[in-house]
């Protein structure tokens, strides 16, 4: 690295920090309190909308029933309570990671595991897209103004949340503990509050607002009601975050994260519940211009309180980063998955911030498209979201009882080791066992009866999403496979001297400093080399051809006709009329590249070496060599313009032929 290099750090390392050596991953582990805000901000967040979910389906039958929420809403807390204890035997079960995805590979197979790796990735994706959404809709509701900028408001958080956790998960975890705490904090407050406002018979219903409206109102039946509840089951979403992140936490990690799993689970169920009484206390509704959460703390404090300003703020940060469940699980789940080899490789990397910045990026991404292509609108994202929740956590908990099942047939004593855990006897794994399949039954019905109840309202898409995407991870598997048996050495052994670099074909496009650094790099091998030009600009030939007169003086140089300006097809044709005049060696092709300091002027040249690459890759025995040259304009240049690279000013490879030249532009 250059001194002013050092001097200027580049934007990308302004925005995501310095980067972190391998030995610090350890020093990246999260405490219980940080964790709480990296991981259960998903599952928080859902009780912002989860309560008003219930009360929009609810509305089909009329506000007269609204007050079947309540029972509702008891109902999933039940769920909610039977889940997390599954859940937590999990975590304890599968102290270097517990997630759906690991839990189905060890107890069920690939194909349950691929089943629930696409429903975790998509439900990342729509935690990302849903979460954003919801907080710029509370924005919208505090600030009426923006409710038309609901998208590019989405949009700009989703990108400071990709940089955020570009950063790392510590960094990311300590800037979002703030916020969820702070949501934590006004949430408990205002149910305290409206409680003491109903005891004291002072809490009078909310005013001045226009319920959403249904075009036909039906009569209250079951597959109504179900709807409701499979609505409300949002408030579940999130809930395995902690058992997927469980490396993250800091040691013992499984015993921080199950105790983490069970405060973020006593919150939920206690925010959850109280939000769904005091919004039937001041007879909230659903509405498109105004959330339910602000119906309730308008109703309590009063539009001009600040208190009803701090519970919406409260209220918008946990919605907004509630993303980073997802950008904080997606790329974990992800790098797994890419490396049992069923996504690109690439997913697998860890950034210079320690973190798998290709899964975050792409994750931005996804969640962006989502949020444009469905404008923001909650209530069109939710169908879009269970689905794959529950899926998971069907998954899980059936890998969980197979996991018991198989650790009671085992004598005491008796282990068996695999890649991902060791199983040994367990002596209580019978009541492990039922409670898991009792979480598994559960999940499993509330997730058939989503997909019943919202097939026509989106859910169809993540019926049809989730099956491509086992297909789509088959084939990268498939690939994967036969790339590796091609590749593979063994039964095999080098045979010394078979061919030899035959010749050595050099692109120029000119004849400057980096042409001549290309010939002296020809010239260097050994073997028969020549020069070529395509003409491109036939009244740049003979130019060409003076220069090369003048400044190399040796050699051949090869000017081949391309009268329909095409650079890729004349030089290919001449690889392979060399090939076939060498039909047992090697064809070096050596390429120029003008190398610039930074990315900005780097994308100003034509960078024609990568294109020529790719070009000539799937020719056998080609060999293609980019020769470098390096132009840095912070160096001192001599009088004559030219940089300082040695004593006399010039590259080594080149010497001054004549004084008249040194001053002549090549333009």
């Amino acid at each position: 690295m250059t001194a002013l290099q050092e001097r200027r750090p580049s934007l990308w390392r302004m925005l995501v920090g310095k980067p972190l050596a391998t030995k610090d991953l350890p020093h990246q582990a999260v405490s219980r309190a940080v964790g709480l805000a990296v991981f259960a901000s998903d599952a928080l967040s859902s009780t912002a909308y989860a309560t008003e979910e219930i009360l929009v389906i609810l509305a089909f039958a009329g506000s007269a029933y609204f007050g079947i929420s309540i029972p509702i809403a008891f109902a999933i807390a039940v769920l909610l309570f039977i889940v997390t204890v599954s859940y937590r035997q999990t975590i304890l079960a599968y102290p270097n990671g517990g997630g759906a995805y690991i839990v189905a590979r060890d107890n069920l197979g690939e194909l349950p595991a691929q089943v629930a790796a696409a429903a975790l990735l998509t439900d990342y994706v729509l935690t990302v897209a849903v979460s954003i959404s919801s907080g710029v809709a509370q924005i919208a509701s505090a600030v009426p103004q923006l409710h038309d900028r609901r998208v590019e408001l989405a949009l700009f958080v989703i990108i400071l949340m990709t940089i955020a956790n570009l950063r790392g998960v510590k960094e990311s975890g300590r800037l979002f503990a703030i916020p969820t705490y702070f949501f934590i904090f006004m949430s408990f407050t205002m149910l305290i509050v409206g409680a003491i406002e109903v005891a004291l018979g002072r809490l009078k219903p909310v005013t001045g607002v226009q319920m959403i409206h249904h075009d036909v109102i039906e009569p209250l039946t079951w597959f109504i009601v179900l709807r409701a509840f499979s609505s409300g089951c949002a408030a579940l979403t999130g809930i395995e975050a902690i058992s997927n992140g469980i490396t993250a936490f800091k040691e013992p990690r499984s015993r921080n994260a199950a105790a983490t799993l069970m405060v973020m689970s006593t919150i939920l169920v206690t925010i959850f519940v109280g939000f769904t009484l005091l919004a039937n206390a001041v007879h909230a509704l659903p509405s498109h211009q105004e959330t339910v959460v602000s119906q309730m703390a308008r109703a309590i404090y009063g539009r001009e309180n600040i208190m009803y300003y701090a519970t919406m703020l409260g209220t918008t940060l946990i919605l907004l980063l509630a993303a980073n469940t997802g950008f904080a699980d997606f790329p974990r789940l992800a790098a797994l998955v890419a490396a049992d080899g069923f996504l690109p490789r690439q997913l697998t990397i860890r950034g210079s911030r320690l973190v798998f910045s290709v899964g975050i990026m792409t994750l931005g991404v996804l969640a962006g498209i989502l949020v444009v292509f469905l404008q923001a609108n909650v209530t069109l994202l939710i169908p879009l979201y269970a689905v794959g929740v529950f899926l998971s956590f069907t998954l899980s908990q059936a890998g969980m009882v197979v996991r018991f099942w198989r650790a009671g047939k085992l004598k005491p004593g008796e282990k068996v080791t695999n890649e991902v855990t060791t199983l040994e006897h367990f002596p209580h794994w019978r009541a492990s066992m039922i409670v898991s399949a009792v979480g598994a039954t559960a999940t499993c019905i509330v997730m058939l009866i989503f997909a019943i109840t919202k097939f026509t309202s989106g859910a169809w898409f993540i019926v049809l999403l989730i099956p491509t995407m086992v297909y789509m991870f088959s084939r990268v598997h498939h690939h994967y496979k036969d790339v590796a048996q091609r590749l593979s050495a063994a039964g095999l052994r080098l045979k010394r001297g078979v061919r030899h670099v035959v010749s050595a074909l050099v692109l120029v496009d000119d004849i400057h400093i980096g042409s001549l650094r290309m010939i002296d790099y020809a010239k260097s091998l050994g073997v028969k080399w020549r020069a070529v030009h395509v003409a491109i600009n036939p009244a740049k030939v003979e130019k060409i051809q003076r220069k090369w007169q003048e400044r190399v003086g040796e050699g051949e140089l090869t000017i081949l006709e391309s009268p329909y300006r095409q650079l890729i097809e004349p030089i290919r044709d001449e690889v392979q009329r060399e090939l076939e005049a060498n039909p047992e060696g090697y064809v070096n092709v050596i390429l120029g590249h003008l190398a610039m300091d930074t990315f900005w002027e780097q994308i100003l040249h034509q960078n024609n070496a990568y294109i020529f690459s790719l070009a000539l890759q799937n020719l056998d025995r080609v060999v293609v060599t980019t020769v470098p040259y390096q132009c840095h304009h912070h160096e001192e240049t001599n009088g004559n313009g030219q940089h300082k690279n040695n004593g006399n000013g010039l590259p080594p490879e080149v010497e001054v032929k004549e004084t008249a030249e040194t001053q002549q532009s090549d333009s």
